[in-house]
């Protein structure tokens, strides 16, 4: 006696497979409106990235380039020099003259880095420009400095080439060389005699470059972590999308 035999035609199975996979939910993100969100492209996270540099960098060297930049913000504040501390402390407690000179230098160096951190927006956006797509997405995904790290070791060096002459400039301009020059000359002399206070052998320029630079890199580094972590920071649809993923 023969059995029958059940033959599932092929075009039975794919109608089945169809069917199965046509019923199951589909898992895609949306927004609160329901709206599909699509996964985010190299392309736009690049671009994010790149976009938010530019944002930050921007209103880190218009915050410092102007009166009271450096000088009126404690954070970014240029100090007298930590290495000639004890000079400072001497020179108030024994040298009246040249004392009211101690803050004078303070003052001016600020303004030196003030008139120079211009100098600094065209050497950074040729850093932003040249990010790869990979170093876009390290970033997106590092710690909450990624960017400003970034910033840092692709610049930093041309950043000190730059400013160095326009701080040196600067000081000179204003003033703090000249008053700088004065305080060495008449501390110094008084050092060498006594062995228990050293001279002051601080290059002005070369301190106050690297304490703007540092400054600068401080406020840079403000606005990208207000970026990732405010929404109201992000101010086009492009940081909203990039930097939103974050928030998820």
């Amino acid at each position: 006696m023969k059995k029958n035999i059940l033959v599932r035609q092929p075009h039975s199975i794919l109608l089945l497979i169809a069917a199965i996979l046509f019923s199951a939910p589909i898992l895609q993100s949306c927004d609160e409106e329901g709206n599909l969100i699509l996964p985010l492209t190299e392309t736009e996270v690049s671009n994010g990235l790149k976009e938010a540099l530019k944002v930050g960098t921007n209103n880190s060297v218009t915050a410092t380039n102007q009166f009271d930049g450096y000088y009126g913000n404690e954070d970014i504040k240029i100090p007298w020099p930590e290495e000639a501390s004890a000079a400072y402390s001497y020179i108030e407690n024994n040298m009246s003259l040249i004392q009211p000179l101690l803050d004078e230098v303070v003052l001016l160096m600020n303004r030196g880095a003030e008139e120079a951190s211009e100098n600094a927006r065209p050497i950074i956006t040729d850093a932003i420009v040249s990010m790869t797509i990979s170093d876009a997405w390290n970033i997106l995904n590092g710690e909450d400095d990624a960017a400003t790290q970034y910033l840092i070791d692709k610049t930093y060096n041309s950043l000190y080439e730059a400013f160095l002459p326009e701080i040196d400039a600067a000081l000179q301009s204003v003033g703090a060389t000249s008053v700088w020059t004065q305080v060495t000359n008449a501390y110094n002399p008084v050092a060498t005699i006594w062995p228990t206070i050293n001279p002051i052998e601080t290059n002005l320029s070369n301190y106050a470059t690297e304490k703007a630079l540092d400054g600068l890199f401080v406020l840079i580094a403000e606005e990208e972590l207000k970026i990732r972590n405010d929404p109201q920071a992000r101010i086009n649809n492009l940081l909203e999308r990039v930097f939103g993923s974050l928030d998820e």
